[in-house]
């Protein structure tokens, strides 16, 4: 997968110490550097001598042209001293990508009383020139290179940008129409697109049954591993070799459909007309490819793939998501409600050597396929892209693992701050019985990135919005 590109313009203003702007230039790039966050970084280095931005016109059409031809995804404007505020908006508004706002905090004046600096004065000139130039961006208290709320500022705007960055480009491959009984899954593709520029690709039930017959017949390099995957991974003691092998066919068709169309995500008609063709269930090959960070969700959720994608890319891609239903309420606890499906849930979460592969326990054709058991607890973040009626909306929610009865298909229980306020929020919508959870505290990320998402609002639950805002700056959620 490509790094993310996050191009690094610190600038500078004439009238205060080139010098020390200069160490701070390299002070700055080492600490980033240090984060350890796995990104490629575009300077300045040969636009100008110093490798800083300041008030040269030519230098920032020479700026934004390397930003452009590197394409990067991001821009971090640190002031190093007061900094140069129109080339900052010019460059940030010709690249239209996230911006990053912030500098060191002054040191005291010199015993004469002269300043070198003066970096937080600049910032607030460079933050009302943006806002002139109508360019969102995110701003991190000015602070100290080693003061930690700068490491928490950085590396959640970079993790904000990869949302946004996955979000543009986002194509999403839909396998079937939703199920007919299903009206919660109603999206509109026509508005997806115009809105937020999200593609669907939309391929029927024959088309997958052609190739996944196709696959299983032949004696491909991928179909071998998959099986191997499957058998080294799960018990398969209650499906037979040849279940096994029709499950791994149609694994391998659905990651070849995906990259030959470019999709970041796939959605699919799970039941029941796929039983009835293909005689498996698609669970097992959905968690799988969700292990793969090809997230796929179930009864052709479209939404529930946008917010797959966003709440993997707020981990910057290192944690995979699951798809649930938000089923019964805990038969003990006020706050506790379980998160299930089928049996569709990431192989790598179970808590067990070896989960099962089952036949689903619900059909009465009861077509093997399902991937069943409880997954690991831990803190997650419970997450929801929706909207109905022109507006969009992204529910955000911590939740934490607990103990709870078995049941059968992929599932865990969790405890939520105040399900009674969780259950109101959820019924009144925009949003459906599933949600997206992930084991990572992504919520600052997501919601840093609705920022920049035109016609998506950010909606927290827990942690409420001025938590995630103190956060930021440096308290404690």
């Amino acid at each position: 997968m490509k790094k993310l590109k996050l191009g690094y313009a610190p600038t500078r203003r004439f009238v205060f110490s080139a010098e020390d702007a200069f160490k701070y230039k390299v002070m700055i790039r080492q600490k980033i550097e240090s984060f350890g966050m796995d990104i490629d970084i575009v300077d300045l280095e040969g636009i100008n001598e110093e490798g800083l931005l300041y008030d040269d016109h030519i230098n920032a059409d020479l700026i934004i042209e390397r930003f452009k031809r590197e394409d990067v995804d991001a821009v971090f404007f640190p002031h190093c001293n007061f900094g140069t505020e129109d080339t900052v908006a010019r460059v940030g508004k010709a690249l239209g990508k996230p911006v990053l706002l912030w500098g060191p905090r002054d040191e005291a004046p010199l015993e004469d009383g002269m300043r070198l600096r003066d970096t937080q004065c600049g910032l607030f000139a460079t933050g009302k020139v943006l806002r002139r130039f109508k360019v969102p961006f995110t701003y991190v208290t000015n602070s100290r290179v080693d003061d930690p709320v700068f490491e928490r500022g950085f590396t959640n705007f970079v993790a904000a940008a990869n949302v946004v960055r996955h979000f543009s480009k986002l194509r999403i491959l839909q396998i079937g129409p939703r199920p007919s009984s299903f009206w919660t899954m109603i999206c509109s593709e026509g508005e997806l697109l115009e809105r937020f520029g999200i593609e669907i690709h939309p391929i029927t039930l024959v088309d997958i049954q052609l190739r996944t017959k196709k696959i299983e017949s032949g004696t491909s390099a991928e179909l071998s591993a998959a099986i191997d995957y499957i058998k080294e991974k799960l018990d398969y003691s209650e499906v037979t070799e040849g279940d096994v092998r029709r499950i791994a066919a149609l694994k391998v068709a659905m990651k070849q459909f995906a990259l030959q169309t470019g999709s970041s995500a796939i959605a699919i008609q799970c039941w029941s007309s796929l039983q009835d063709a293909m005689g498996i269930m698609p669970c097992l090959a959905n968690a799988i490819l969700t292990d793969e960070q090809i997230p796929v969700t179930c009864e052709t959720d479209i939404h529930g793939a946008i917010s797959s994608i966003m709440a993997q890319a707020a981990t910057m891609n290192t944690a995979p998501t699951f798809f649930a239903d938000l089923t019964i309420r805990h038969p003990e606890n006020p706050n506790g409600e379980l998160l299930f499906h089928c049996g569709n849930f990431p192989v790598s979460l179970s808590v067990e050597d070896k989960p099962r592969l089952r036949k689903h326990f619900l059909f009465d054709d009861h077509a093997p396929g399902t991937h069943e058991g409880q997954i690991r607890g831990g803190d997650m973040t419970i997450t929801r892209f929706d909207g109905d009626n022109g507006e969009y909306q992204l529910f955000l929610g911590r939740a934490k693992g607990i103990e709870g009865p078995y049941t059968r298909g992929s599932y865990v229980w969790v405890e939520v701050n105040d399900w009674p306020l969780w259950e109101e929020r959820l019924v009144k919508g925009p949003y459906v019985h599933h949600a997206i959870g992930i084991h990572a505290n992504a919520i600052p990320a997501l919601y840093e990135a609705c920022n920049y998402i035109p016609g998506l609002t950010a909606d927290p639950v827990d942690p409420t919005e001025q938590q995630i805002q103190s956060w930021l700056r440096g308290g404690s959620l």
